[in-house]
């Protein structure tokens, strides 16, 4: 994983002062999945707030030519990701495609909506990573119609070895404008939490689909 010490840490704060990410070790959170988590994280809350959906943009774009090259598509993953992908590709005035969990049952029956050749040097903009595997599965979808993906841009990751592991496995390089280590350090620097419960999200992150029995 990729990231920039000094924009983790900014885009962390800008995050908490927002309620994108919110902390809370006493009254957890459930995901999804059923997880328990001290943490939840709803990055679609930036397209609310101009003045840091704007620095979310103007990273990506900068950040996606430094570290990947200029692509000649920009990509979303649906649905987090769209919004975010269509101003990143705004911004650095690249085509852009959005890519669905699963194909659609009718019409077409796309999994990538939009214009894309085969051949063509894609970068996938993603909202959240977990575990990966929707993140990577939409980089798949993308290999599958010829694209050649030369990474992918996340606004922030959990950090879990899964997840490690999982894009080591699929040959993909990962950006992240911030992460769950600058995000607990700015926490407790800013006193978003104190540091007893830093110990616990560093706990929870150990192994998270049991953390819940352990509380």
């Amino acid at each position: 994983m990729i990231f920039n010490k000094d924009t983790a840490s900014k885009t962390a704060e800008l995050l908490l002062q927002i309620n994108a990410i919110k902390l809370n070790s006493k009254n957890p959170f459930t995901w999804a999945s059923g997880w328990k988590s001290p943490i939840y994280c709803d990055n679609r809350v930036i397209l609310s707030f101009p003045a840091i959906r704007n620095y979310v943009r103007d990273e990506f774009a900068k950040n996606i030519e430094k570290q990947f090259g200029k692509p000649d598509v920009i990509a979303g993953v649906a649905t987090g990701a769209i919004g975010v992908g269509v101003l990143v590709a705004q911004e650095m005035g690249l085509p852009f495609v959005y890519v669905r969990p699963e194909p659609k049952k009718h019409g077409r029956m796309n999994q990538v909506e939009g214009f894309l050749q085969k051949g063509q040097n894609v970068v996938v903009v993603e909202d959240l990573i977990s575990t990966g595997n929707s993140s990577l599965l939409a980089v798949e979808a993308l290999r599958n119609e010829g694209a050649n993906v030369k990474g992918m841009a996340a606004i922030f990751s959990y950090g879990f070895q899964v997840a490690e592991d999982n894009f080591k496995q699929a040959n993909v390089n990962l950006y992240t404008l911030s992460n769950y280590d600058s995000l607990l350090s700015l926490a407790v620097a800013k006193e978003y939490i104190k540091e007893a419960e830093q110990d616990t999200l560093k706990e929870w992150r150990k192994n998270p689909s049991q953390w819940s029995v352990e509380v």
